[in-house]
């Protein structure tokens, strides 16, 4: 543990990546694909991007500070956040400042831009509250425990760079497992991150999955992995609902981890047009019995589906289903 002659924050940073904007050749603008971005691994994919000539990479990125605690304790002055943007196989290293939201709110926000010229391989995106402590001005006071990663290659949004899928027979596995020995797969959220276990019991499904078959066939395992994805941003949701910290007043408070990450994110679809905070209070009050949990449940399986590009991915696969349809009977 690190000892630092100056008090720091007690209460926890911590940071998401938005949007992500590509610019090119010319200075065209194009928003990346929203799969290409992960709220749970806290990972950007820029070799997801439609255009391989993009030049920079403009994020958008949100910050939670505890600023009741900057207010209430007074030990800190010129107090600033920023959005640190490092490489250690180049040495580069940008640096944005983040905006305050209006008085008392605790998000902050901002872009910052990573240049492709000064990227090789993974950047590391992390968020620092500065301020003044003693007389002494720039002094790093509080920061993202777990900062997130800008890949300039990969198309998915791994941290591990491994698909976070267990492949394990239900039948013989855990004695929880066998439960559950007839379902193709389970979201496992018990760990640090949530982990799909695949059932290899399931004839066909882990060759299905892992794409060994036909053009039907992969077109089968897109919308399988469509689902799962699904699947696990449900699963998480309800994680994350379940094991909220409450104020002595009754408010609840969003997780710091990946749990806080998924909630800011499908809140606003769960209980549209309120604020994060309004949103989170009515989905704990409806859960913990004082109004209808059920109604809410459409909402959320909704919000899931829309991060998973199930829609999309239903819609691209009947389409491709029917041109290869014609190309058979032409």
């Amino acid at each position: 543990m690190r000892v630092y002659p100056y008090p720091r924050l007690v209460g926890a940073v911590t940071a998401r990546v938005t949007a992500v904007r590509l610019r090119g050749p010319g200075g065209a603008r194009e928003q990346l694909d929203a799969r290409a971005c992960s709220v749970v691994e806290q990972v950007v994919a820029l070799g997801r991007a439609e255009r391989p000539d993009w030049r920079t990479a403009r994020l958008s990125v949100a910050a939670t500070v505890p600023v009741r605690e900057i207010e209430s304790k007074g030990h800190w002055t010129d107090v600033v956040v920023v959005a640190v943007l490092t490489e250690g196989a180049t040495n580069a290293r940008t640096v944005a400042r983040l905006t305050a939201g209006a008085e008392g709110d605790r998000e902050w926000t901002g872009e910052i831009e990573l240049d492709r010229d000064l990227h090789l391989d993974r950047a590391t995106l992390a968020v620092q509250v500065v301020a003044t402590v003693d007389g002494v001005p720039g002094r790093i006071i509080g920061s993202t425990d777990q900062d997130w990663m800008v890949d300039v290659a990969s198309e998915v949004p791994l941290r591990e760079r491994q698909l976070d899928v267990t492949t394990v027979s239900f039948a013989r596995g855990a004695e929880w497992l066998r439960r559950f020995r007839d379902t193709p797969w389970i979201v496992d959220t018990s760990g640090r991150m949530p982990v799909v276990r695949l059932n290899s019991d399931f004839e066909g499904l882990v060759a299905l999955v892992e794409g060994q078959g036909s053009k039907v066939e992969s077109l089968v395992a897109e919308m399988l992995l469509a689902q799962m994805c699904a699947d696990v941003w449900t699963a998480v949701f309800h994680t994350a609902m379940g094991d909220l910290e409450i104020e002595d007043d009754g408010t609840p408070l969003l997780p710091p981890d990946w749990r806080g990450a998924v909630l800011r994110e499908m809140l606003p679809d769960v209980v549209p047009g309120r604020s994060v905070e309004e949103a989170l209070r009515e989905v704990h009050i409806r859960r913990t019995g004082e109004g209808s949990w059920t109604d809410l449940q459409p909402r959320i399986q909704y919000a899931a589906a829309r991060r998973a590009d199930v829609p999309q991915t239903l819609a691209a696969t009947i389409r491709t289903i029917g041109r290869l349809d014609q190309e058979t009977h032409a």
